[in-house]
């Protein structure tokens, strides 16, 4: 410690100082012009020397450069205490009754200047801070602001259909924009890496015990874990717990309808998934001539490859999950039974869909969708004994009757795949989870799926035709081929009228694939408030959007660049589109008063 850097400043030193008196000679001079405060603990000092009531000066055994004379210069032995700071030797100048005062005064004088000096400095840069770190978006940062309002105006303006997305509530969104943001908080409720967070376990715990409640689900026989960042990572999250690099994993194929993170290959063999990578995966299909999945050959294919996880589940399958079938042959070949629900969650917790639960040892979500809650994942997995026959069979090995999923799912989750969770995300979803067990959510659920069969009874009456004929959930698979359509091009038609799906393969009848089909859901505009005789009217918008996709692919080819070189200045579609924006502004979006 450098005392002789304090010349200027007011000190007050909390530590006890060891003093012993001292005569000094008639040169000893003070250090500094400041007096500095010492709190000398009583219990140390020398009692043959009182200690006057007025301020003490540190001294240096060195000569006063401003030399005094006579008897001014010199300190008697009452006047001077040596002590000592850290091993170093110094002394303490007692100030004279007769110019205490004056002292006094200057020195108060100074401090008050100083202090002054100081808490302005101070002031002017914590303002400085503040000002900086509370600018609204639109000061802080225009051009991001400017976008984001231009997002807000497609969103509103128009049609939104892809089966994926939705429109999340006003709490949602509070929540995601929240001061939780800030917190980190690796590790899990009550056994976090980092201290403050009692407030983040307590959200993070009543988030999980909504989640059961969700889905109706006991907690003795039930575990959840809520802090996957996405479905995708949530089905690693359960690959990674439960398997080793190189073991086997079988999910519905993707052009099948599946899901890339259940496991995919390129017809070149390129591998396009991390389920694919690190793991050894092979897809079952569907009947290219019904659309459903051909249980007889997944059952042949199961027996033969002997997954470890055998999924059902997928992205674009718009029919009802037969489980139970799922469930003898994972069975059969000992296979843990893993659904992702991702697409139909929110329809299976309001019992408008068949429930995995009741067959599968895990199930994986997105917590978007049709559920309507931020963007995350989200995995449930079984926990206590196990039925006894199915023990037998999945665990011919150990003989265990007991599930081991959620040591080693949670211990994939954090700390082997992902950092701290996103504590706004959890926060949104318990918010979502409470509405999702309400009976509005109920009956909103029950609108989704009229909106959807509406809209496939629309499509049907004008001779579309739809995969497996229709729909048991709340999307639609239409094939565009017998129209003479492609997938791409429709989808590229649809986004310039402000209309938004995405395109889809579709086998045909000797099993090649074609990006021949679009898929369309009904959850976000049914969010907006539409119901059935407004999904006729988007019905009349996509065969409109159909015919100026023939036309223009008539006249200009089906090539992309030439495609789209005819869509430029097109009159049929800027007419179209206005019609869409006309209709999609009668509809609020949630959230936002526009």
């Amino acid at each position: 410690m450098d005392l002789s850097q304090s010349q200027s400043n007011n000190l007050s030193l909390g530590f006890i100082a060891h003093a012993s008196p001292v005569v000094t000679a008639p040169n000893r001079s003070h250090i500094a012009d400041d007096s500095i405060a010492f709190q000398i603990d009583s219990r140390v000092k020398d009692q043959s020397h009182p200690v006057p009531p007025v301020p003490l000066q540190l001294m240096d055994r060195q000569t006063e450069e401003n030399g005094k004379e006579g008897g001014d210069n010199v300190y008697e032995e009452r006047d001077v205490e040596e002590f000592r700071i850290l091993g170093h030797s110094m002394c303490i100048k007692r100030k004279r009754d007769t110019d205490a005062a004056s002292s006094a005064s200057s020195s108060k004088s100074f401090r008050v200047t100083s202090s002054n000096e100081n808490l302005l400095g101070l002031e002017s840069r914590r303002n400085a801070i503040r000002a900086w770190g509370n600018q609204g978006l639109q000061v802080a940062d225009p051009d991001i602001f400017e976008i984001m309002e231009k997002e807000k105006q497609r969103q509103y303006k128009g049609i939104e259909l892809i089966a994926s997305e939705n429109f999340v509530c006003k709490a949602v969104m509070e929540a995601l924009g929240s001061h939780l943001t800030n917190k980190y908080s690796e590790g899990a409720p009550g056994a976090r890496y980092y201290g403050g967070n009692q407030f983040i376990d307590e959200i993070e715990t009543l988030c999980c015990k909504r989640a059961l409640a969700a889905f109706g689900l006991d907690p003795e026989n039930w575990g959840v874990n809520v802090q996957p960042y996405s479905c995708t990572s949530a089905n690693f999250a359960v690959y990674t717990g439960l398997l080793l690099p190189g073991d086997r994993i079988m999910g519905l194929d993707t052009p099948s309808g599946g899901n890339t993170s259940h496991g995919y290959y390129l017809p070149n063999g390129r591998k396009v998934s991390g389920a694919s990578i690190f793991f050894e995966s092979l897809s079952y299909k569907v009947d290219p001539q019904t659309g459903y999945v051909d249980f007889d050959k997944l059952e042949e294919r199961a027996l033969d490859f002997r997954p470890k996880i055998l999924i059902c589940g997928g992205s674009s399958y718009p029919r009802e999950w037969d489980y139970a079938k799922f469930r003898q042959i994972a069975d059969k070949c000992g296979a843990v039974l893993l659904c992702d629900m991702a697409q139909i969650s929110g329809l299976i917790a309001a019992k408008e869909c068949a429930s995995p639960f009741d067959y599968c040892d895990i199930v994986t979500s997105t917590t978007h969708k049709s559920l309507r809650g931020p963007r995350g994942g989200i995995i449930f997995y079984r926990k206590g004994s196990k039925p006894r026959k199915r023990g037998l069979l999945l665990n011919q090995g150990d003989g265990s009757d007991k599930y081991d999923f959620e040591e080693k799912i949670n211990f994939a989750v954090f700390p082997a795949l992902q950092g701290g969770p996103h504590n706004n995300h959890i926060a949104a979803l318990a918010i979502a989870l409470k509405q999702v067990a309400t009976p509005e959510y109920k009956a909103y659920m029950q609108q989704v799926k009229r909106n959807a069969q509406a809209l496939a009874a629309a499509l049907l009456r004008r001779n579309c035709r739809l995969v497996t004929g229709g729909t048991d959930n709340h999307m639609i698979l239409w094939d565009l081929r017998n129209l003479g359509l492609t997938g791409k091009n429709f989808e590229k038609v649809c986004e310039l009228c402000h209309i938004t799906l995405n395109k889809v393969m579709v086998f045909d009848d000797n099993g090649s694939i074609t990006p021949g089909g679009v898929r369309i859901g009904t959850p976000a505009m049914t969010s907006r408030g539409c119901i059935e005789n407004d999904f006729e009217t988007m019905a009349d918008f996509l065969l409109k959007a159909a015919q100026i996709t023939n036309s223009v692919q008539r006249e200009h080819g089906k090539l992309a660049k030439a495609f789209l070189k005819g869509l430029e200045n097109n009159k049929d579609v800027i007419e179209l589109r206005t019609r869409v924006e006309s209709f999609a502004s009668l509809f609020a979006m949630p959230g936002f008063e526009v």
